[in-house]
């Protein structure tokens, strides 16, 4: 108690009392319905994650209304002042086992199931098995090979079955015409997909669920069959987890929540930087939950790696409701699902907060309940309150109540409709009120989300929020810590770092550590875990090095004292690439021209401490100075080009650049809208409201799948440095444009954009596809050069004329020059013979010969929403 209120304070006794009469109702309930050893086991183990370091998370599911719970620290959320139910956790009046999800740091979760296996016996605690069952495409590709097929055969019949959740072989076969047509035709055919149907659906393999543990009150052979996976010691039951219940087993949910640990390795840099400064330490479970920054945030929508309010969708839901309290961050989780999206619920919610609805309630004895949600029926505890307050429900019987509306059976709600009339008229509620209310909740009964859940995750939101809001740089460091290795969710994060004015500084070999970290500036530094093609043993072989030796000086002394068996030639060369030795030499060129020599003199210098020879000096041996060549030669620098590609192999984005911001101003002539701004403003498109947009970026990934009627889908995420944005072209445009379609080319397409309600997210369908040069071909009108007389006398304008006859045949844009003198400027426009297609190669070869910022194209302007303009 003393943790929510004063014990001093004069009316603590009152206030104290509701939690009194909750706990002893609770626990009567708990002790009844014999689970108080459950209760304890649970608290056990949480406690002692919470004791080791182990983050915990404030909880999960309906067990966040459980006030015993709380008391026992199983929970972070205090059930009654959220009015959150102990029923819809623990029905006394239906008997079910209990059944807390619990979500751990991703990195400690086997740590705790480790301390409950030595805790409660190893022989009475195991993991539950997994049964992977043969599903379409899985079982063609077995029988096939047991069948004795070519590889190739199988896998193009593979490759027929539509990719689609749930495929089942008749409904591909259906579906799919070619496939049809083969199996119609082809006996072989037909045999193979005979044999795999009559197999579909059957279990093919048993694998271990990350996070279910059972923990049984004798041995668990006494109620389970054991296996143990192969170089694994651990037992797991070949039950699954509701075989596993049939048994009499409980079952505990050890979850991995990933934001956790993302919430903890900020708060360890944190409190790292308020040690230094004598501040206390940071408890991020007491935070208020009324702070006006975390809000201000809220409100500017600027959700990006806030747990539960990233999307594209959230982001245009928190814009339009503009949340101003914790309670309005639990209705957003609740509201941002497809039922209460389409239904209307959202609408009328955001109106009625707003002031541009009038609230109303079904019945003035409901205005407590609903008073929070402005007189939308949101949550399933309010569905029970209703019932017990209007009809005299006991909770367990509202709960009841509810599940009878969810599963709408019509014997039951039959007898649900006339209960609740008969207790709403002994509690002189009109029939006909009564009865509208019964309909009332039991349509939104349907829509209704758990508000215990609801409370739970958005306090995680709230709490991922606050840390952005303050620490934005250590927030930033772990939500990029985290997602290292998803380089899609890097890119979004490293600009979403750029938009928030945090400096990103390229991963430094003597500065930079594994994860990404908070430099003394408040920069965040690149981890070095990020790089590909390079291990964490030989990342944890260079910083042990480097602790133990001190900084490296440069690329001779790095490979004399690192093991060259943990970083070769190849992980030495990545490291190159992305910048991380820049300190280490004058350019990333000379480095990479360096590294064989210094290979070289490193295994020289290995031999001859194996075989106890010294220099003159002795130093060598004694590790004071590395062997160096006399001379070092030093390389001209890779352009920009050789340089954005090592980091885009290396680090899978481009950090130092991106290739668009060279042509970013020409993209703009062509009316391409930025990547950033569509992903960020593309939620407030609604349904019927498509339009046409150009847009224009990198290929950074291309997918293809089978159409149902034939032809490839390809789905291309486009990168412009600003963003990233899949489009999805369909056959007859893909078959049209595929040649150009390739990793890594720049591309300029249009397409309608619109919203997609069932993914609640931004959709792009493209139209056209052209690539830069083809862009350029149909769009620049003038190609502009600036000459003065000094390259005129040298002889450029033979030269010039050489080379823009190269390119004029097809050619449609005009050249003009302007030139200047020793007293004049003059613009002259060239013949129409000398029209020109303005390609890449003629711009490099122009760039070279008069000067880089004496080249331009000028273009007709491009109405972005022109439809016919790429038509």
């Amino acid at each position: 108690m003393p943790r929510l209120f004063d014990p001093a304070a004069p009316d603590f006794t009152i206030r104290r009392q509701p939690y009194d009469e909750r706990l002893e109702q609770e626990l009567g309930v708990i002790i009844q319905m014999g689970f108080p050893g459950y209760f304890l086991i649970v608290a056990d183990f949480i406690q002692w994650a919470r004791a080791h370091g182990v983050p915990v998370g404030p909880g999960r599911g309906s067990g966040a209304g459980s006030l015993v719970a709380y008391a026992l620290g199983i929970t972070d959320l205090d059930p009654l002042a959220y009015d959150l139910l102990f029923e819809r956790f623990l029905n006394p009046e239906r008997v079910s086992m209990p059944d807390f999800d619990i979500d751990f740091c991703m990195e400690g979760r086997d740590r705790v199931i480790e301390y409950v296996a030595q805790r409660y016996g190893r022989d009475r605690v195991s993991q539950i098995a997994t049964h992977g069952s043969m599903a379409a495409k899985a079982v063609v590709r077995d029988v096939g090979r047991v069948l004795g097929h070519p590889y190739g055969f199988v896998d193009r019949i593979a490759k027929l079955i539509p990719f689609e959740l749930g495929i089942t072989l008749d409904k591909a076969i259906e579906q799919e015409a070619e496939l049809r047509r083969l199996y119609e035709n082809d006996e072989e055919v037909r045999t193979l997909l005979d044999l795999a149907r009559s197999l579909e659906g059957l279990a093919r393999n048993v694998g271990k669920h990350a996070g279910g543990v059972v923990i049984a009150p004798s041995t668990l052979t006494d109620f389970a069959p054991l296996y143990c996976e192969e170089g694994d010691s651990s037992l797991i039951t070949q039950f699954d987890k509701d075989d596993v219940e049939a048994a009499g087993l409980v079952k505990f949910d050890f979850l991995g929540l990933r934001t956790l640990t993302i919430i903890d390795w900020a708060v360890q840099t944190i409190n790292q930087q308020r040690a230094t400064t004598g501040e206390a330490a940071l408890d991020i479970s007491a935070l208020p939950l009324g702070d006006a920054k975390t809000f201000d945030l809220l409100k500017r929508y600027q959700t990006t790696a806030i747990f539960q309010l990233e999307s594209s969708g959230m982001k245009d839901l928190i814009r339009r409701l503009q949340p101003d309290c914790f309670e309005e961050i639990v209705a957003l989780v609740a509201l941002f699902r497809p039922g209460p999206l389409q239904s209307g619920m959202v609408d009328d919610f955001i109106d009625r907060k707003h002031g541009h609805a009038r609230i109303e309630y079904p019945h003035p004895a409901l205005a407590t309940i609903l008073k929070p949600t402005f007189g939308v029926i949101l949550y399933q505890e309010q569905v029970m309150q209703i019932a017990q307050v209007l009809a005299g429900y006991s909770l367990g019987g509202a709960d009841l109540l509810r599940r009878a509306m969810g599963k709408k059976d019509a014997e039951k709600m039959a007898k649900q409709r006339e209960g609740f009339v008969n207790g709403a008229k002994a509690r002189r509620v009109e029939p006909e009120t009564a009865t509208y209310i019964f309909d009332l909740i039991d349509k939104f009964a349907g829509y209704g989300f758990n508000k215990s859940h609801s409370a739970a995750y958005a306090l995680v939101s709230y709490q991922t929020a606050w840390l952005k809001a303050h620490y934005p740089a250590a927030f930033m460091a772990a939500a990029l810590s985290s997602d290292m290795d998803k380089t899609d969710k890097v890119v979004i994060l490293i600009e979403e770092c750029r938009r928030m004015n945090l400096t990103l500084a390229p991963p430094a070999i003597n500065t930079s550590e594994y994860r990404f970290t908070v430099g003394a500036s408040g920069e965040i530094r690149y981890g070095l875990g990020a790089i590909k093609g390079v291990g964490e043993s030989a990342i944890e072989a260079l910083m042990q090095e480097r602790q133990q030796g001190g900084l490296f000086r440069d690329l001779f002394d790095l490979c004399q004292r690192v093991d060259l068996r943990k970083l070769n030639r190849r992980v030495l060369d990545s490291l190159i690439r992305c910048g991380a030795f820049d300190a280490l030499g004058s350019n990333r060129a000379t480095l990479t021209a360096q590294l064989p020599e210094a290979l070289r003199l490193a295994e020289q210098h290995s031999r001859n401490d194996a075989a106890g020879q010294n220099d003159m000096f002795g130093l060598a041996a004694a590790g004071k100075a590395p062997t160096r060549p006399l001379h070092v030669a030093k390389v001209p620098e890779w352009d920009e080009e050789e340089r954005l590609r090592g980091e885009k192999e290396t680090l899978g984005v481009y950090l130092t650049g991106h290739p668009v911001h060279r042509i970013a101003a020409e993209l703009a002539a062509l009316g391409a809208a930025r990547l950033h701004d569509l992903t960020e403003n593309g939620g407030s498109l609604r349904r019927g409201s498509d339009r046409s947009v150009t847009v224009a970026g990198l290929v950074a990934s291309l997918r293809t799948r089978n159409a149902n009627r034939g032809g490839r889908i390809g789905f291309v995420t486009l990168d412009d440095g600003s963003g990233r944005l899949e489009v999805r072209i369909f056959p007859e445009v893909y078959e049209r444009h595929r040649q150009l379609i390739v990793e890594d080319a720049i591309l300029v397409v249009q397409g309608a954009l619109g919203w997609d309600e069932f993914n609640q997210a931004m959709r792009l369908n493209v139209e056209r596809v052209l690539d830069l040069d083809g862009a350029r071909a149909e769009f620049a009108r003038r190609l502009w050069l600036r000459l003065d007389a000094q390259q005129c006398a040298t002889g450029m304008l033979r030269q010039l004329a050489k080379v823009l006859a190269e390119h004029r045949p097809e050619g449609r844009c005009a050249v003009w020059v302007e030139y200047t003198g020793s007293g004049a400027r003059v613009g002259l426009a060239f013949g129409q013979h000398w029209r020109v297609r303005p390609s890449e190669a003629l711009l490099k070869q122009l760039r070279e010969l008069v000067g880089t910022e004496r080249v331009r194209l000028r273009y007709e302007q491009q109405p972005a929403a022109d439809r016919n303009s790429l038509g």
